[in-house]
């Protein structure tokens, strides 16, 4: 099966093989080539050009993008859509002038969430979030990774990765599956949080890494759920067992999670509300990519990731949606997009490369996802009609996308 887009208004992320992510001054660079094709066969980018160019191609199909713009699929680095139910109460809650962490003081938060996800079947669980991924493929999302950790017990953990594994086997975006145990202290172990962090090293990361289930380990390092000792014993082990580090850091507080990240070869570090001059310098010296979730800033309102400071220290940056139940019930890239141009002085350029190429980046698989690149797969967007790509965070409130194409697929 072969497919011709041709007459593209602008193709975007038009970039040679060898390169991976994008750092600094060059993020404001969006490599394109106006009036268009693109050339897929079977699930492969093969050929792209002018039109100029384009000679006499053929294809089994062929699809006219006459006026609209053709991008690489977004790449969510970051989200949490295997979950159980919702938690709308807490969102009136916070209304009524309660924060994030006094819901989670008196039993809310992630712990409702575990409650829940504890007490529904994994064929309940998988159709719930079967529903989610088939939404944000719709909304142009064509690599995801997912994390645990709204189970956090082995039994619920495990039937969480086995969701994943589900989703991963029966879509066909790709899926990046974290194990994310250290999510929130149980509230059976609530005075004693080092016997379950004992349970997450000793049993839980074993067990997962023997059964395959998981790419990457992560940890939520804050104040009130892991600090860094916990963090270190948990990314240790993990390494430990071939599991490749991720971490939620400095979404509240700023106090050397970044720096830890980056001992284990964190392959990113994710929130980064709160910032200090130090996490930017141990974050130029290594591998690390910084993932910002402004809809999380959005939903929660607190501050945004410093993403003008990153990208002007001359260092990478990702975006992803943080999809979950509690912070940023959405999975909505297009949202991320424009609230990064719009809260975090990113331009558009910018927040493009952040959320394609960088977010593959952030999930090992620039290699082949997140640019229009020959060889690579062939998860494309085709936008309406619009006059540049700049309208698309302009005008945020609308959709945008005509069709998405995964693997050489329309959608």
């Amino acid at each position: 099966m072969s497919l011709l887009i041709k007459n593209i208004k602008e193709l975007l992320q038009v970039r040679e093989s060898d390169i991976s992510v994008v750092k600094g001054k060059d993020m404001r660079v969006l490599p394109s080539i106006n009036n268009a094709y693109l050339l897929i066969e079977h699930d492969t980018i093969v050929d792209y050009g002018s039109m100029d160019d384009i000679q006499n191609l053929e294809a089994d199909k062929i699809i006219d993008a006459s006026g609209k713009i053709v991008l690489p699929t977004w790449c969510d680095s970051h989200t949490h859509i295997v979950y159980a139910g919702n938690r709308e109460q807490e969102f009136v809650d916070r209304i009524n002038g309660l924060s994030y962490e006094d819901i989670a003081n008196r039993g809310g938060g992630i712990l409702n969430s575990a409650e829940k996800l504890q007490n529904t079947s994994e064929e309940d669980l998988y159709q719930q979030s079967a529903i989610r991924l088939k939404n944000v493929i719709k909304l142009g999302t064509g690599a995801i990774e997912i994390k645990s950790g709204y189970g956090l017990t082995i039994e619920a953990e495990l039937k969480m990765l086995r969701v994943i594994k589900r989703l991963k086997k029966e879509f066909p975006v790709k899926v990046k599956a974290t194990l994310l145990a250290a999510h929130a202290v149980p509230k059976a172990y609530k005075n004693n949080k080092t016997a379950f962090v004992d349970l997450v090293v000793n049993k839980m990361i074993p067990e997962v890494a023997n059964e395959k289930l998981t790419n990457y380990i992560d940890v939520f390092c804050e104040k009130g759920y892991f600090d860094l000792e916990d963090t270190e014993r948990i990314l240790k082990t993990g390494r430990e067992h071939g599991l490749i580090p991720k971490i939620h850091v400095n979404q509240f507080n700023a106090f050397g999670g970044v720096g830890m990240g980056v001992k284990y070869q964190a392959l990113s570090v994710d929130h980064l509300e709160q910032m200090d001059l130090e996490d930017i310098e141990v974050l130029k010296n290594s591998d690390t990519m910084p993932v910002a979730l402004p809809s999380c800033s959005y939903f929660l309102s607190i501050p945004y990731t410093p993403g003008r400071q990153l990208i002007d220290a001359g260092l990478p940056l990702a975006l992803a949606t943080d999809y979950n139940p509690g912070s940023t019930p959405s999975g909505n890239m297009n949202f991320v997009v424009s609230t990064a141009c719009i809260k975090m002085k990113m331009t558009p350029e910018e927040a493009i490369n952040a959320a394609t190429i960088n977010g593959a980046y952030a999930m090992g698989i620039s290699n082949m996802y997140g640019s229009i690149t020959k060889g690579k797969k062939a998860n494309v967007i085709i936008t309406k009609e619009i006059p540049s790509y700049a309208f698309m965070p302009y005008a945020f409130g609308e959709n945008h996308i005509e069709q998405v194409i995964i693997n050489g697929l329309i959608y």
